[in-house]
């Protein structure tokens, strides 16, 4: 039960900010976009009351690469943006990926291509989100659905980001940003923060990338600490020096890989509501699974077994759990604000085990529960 003392009435947007300062950002640099403006202006009225920088950046670019700065010199970090401005950090979100760089990017997803929608709601940046950069490298991107998984799942991307050396996405949309709702703010003491692991002594041979035997992120050290270390975008060994060395390559690239995939348990997360008998499940995110939810219940009191699979984590996909939820049902409807993206990905899961079908739209306007409950008893 939600207690007096706690409960605030906030903005999605906003409860991002809270839960940020909450994990411990004292840093946010990004560019001004709409929707996720929000985040900026009160990251710069409430960071510099407890101690934080907050810089607004000469465009998007800048934005992250500052962000990358100050979580090189040991600031947990945060920059947010919208579809535009997503495409063009993608580089500097290879580099931290590489570099094994600790950051939370918000995207908070509006309509597209370029321009698009700026005020409207979409989840077109799912793919973008997974295979925006170049070359190989895991991505971790979370999808809130809610004001109160908004806070959350803020704090679990500083977490994630902190534990793996990884830049962490939280996927948010118009909707989830701008919508109010009351939710609770835990005491501090109730929540697991965690920081990013540091080297033990100030050894004049400290090797900035390398990892003790069976394990798979390194320690890291910040800039003006006392070591003295080397960070390139480049492939690169134990130094942090660049090397030509195809064996260093491909070491280098499994690690970054491994640290992501042999953690899957950890990371990925999910929601199953109704599904135990269901015969038809709905796969959904973010807003469009509030959609999907009361379809849900709509179909159930006429009758029909439906249930609903919510990915949590988007990136990595829970391929095992969508896997075996699929030799169990008839179809699977992913419902989402774009004309074909995740969807994809179960296709691509599922293989011959059951039926998929899809229900999008990418018109600026949300995807309602009687659509969904068309689309299923279509395809009864």
């Amino acid at each position: 039960m939600m207690s007096n003392k706690n409960i605030k009435l906030m903005q999605g947007n906003e409860a991002c900010v809270e839960a940020a300062i909450f994990a411990g950002m004292r840093f946010y640099s990004g560019y001004p976009i709409t929707p996720s403006t929000e985040i900026a202006e009160i990251s710069a009225v409430k960071l510099p009351k407890v101690g934080g920088k907050f810089i607004q950046m000469e465009d998007e670019i800048g934005g992250i690469a500052a962000a990358i700065g100050a979580s090189l010199a040991g600031l947990k970090s945060m920059t947010a943006t919208s579809g535009p401005g997503f495409s063009l950090k993608q580089e500097n979100i290879g580099y931290a990926a590489i570099a094994e760089i600790p950051l939370v990017i918000v995207d908070v997803q509006r309509g597209g291509p370029s321009t698009g929608l700026p005020t409207a709601p979409a989840q077109g940046d799912v793919m973008q989100a997974r295979w925006g950069t170049h070359g190989d490298h895991p991505v971790i991107a979370l999808s809130p659905s809610s004001v109160k998984e908004t806070f959350d799942l803020t704090i679990r991307a500083f977490n994630l980001a902190e534990k793996y050396r990884t830049p962490v996405i939280l996927l948010t949309d118009e909707v989830v940003g701008h919508m109010r709702e009351k939710i609770e703010i835990p005491n501090k003491d109730e929540i697991e923060i965690i920081d990013r692991k540091k080297p033990e002594d100030k050894d004049e041979n400290y090797l900035p990338y390398d990892v003790k035997e069976g394990e798979l992120v390194p320690a890291m050290a910040a800039f003006g600490d006392g070591h003295r270390f080397h960070v390139t975008g480049l492939i690169h060994d134990e130094t942090g020096f660049p090397s030509n060395s195809s064996q260093v390559a491909e070491k280098l690239l499994n690690r970054l890989m491994d640290k992501i995939n042999k953690n899957l348990e950890d990371i990925i997360d999910y929601e199953q509501f109704m599904t135990d008998d269901a015969e038809i499940v709905i796969l959904s995110y973010g807003s469009s699974a509030r959609s999907a939810k009361s379809a849900v219940k709509k179909l159930r009191e006429a009758g029909i077994k439906v249930g609903l699979f919510r990915p949590i984590t988007i990136w990595p996909f829970p391929e095992k759990e969508v896997y075996e939820l699929s030799k169990k049902v008839k179809s699977i409807v992913v419902a989402e604000m774009n004309l074909g993206q995740l969807v994809l990905e179960v296709e691509r899961v599922v293989k011959e085990n059951c039926k998929v079908h899809h229900i999008g739209k990418a018109n600026g306007e949300v995807i309602t529960p009687n659509e969904i409950v068309n689309m299923v008893k279509e395809v009864l």
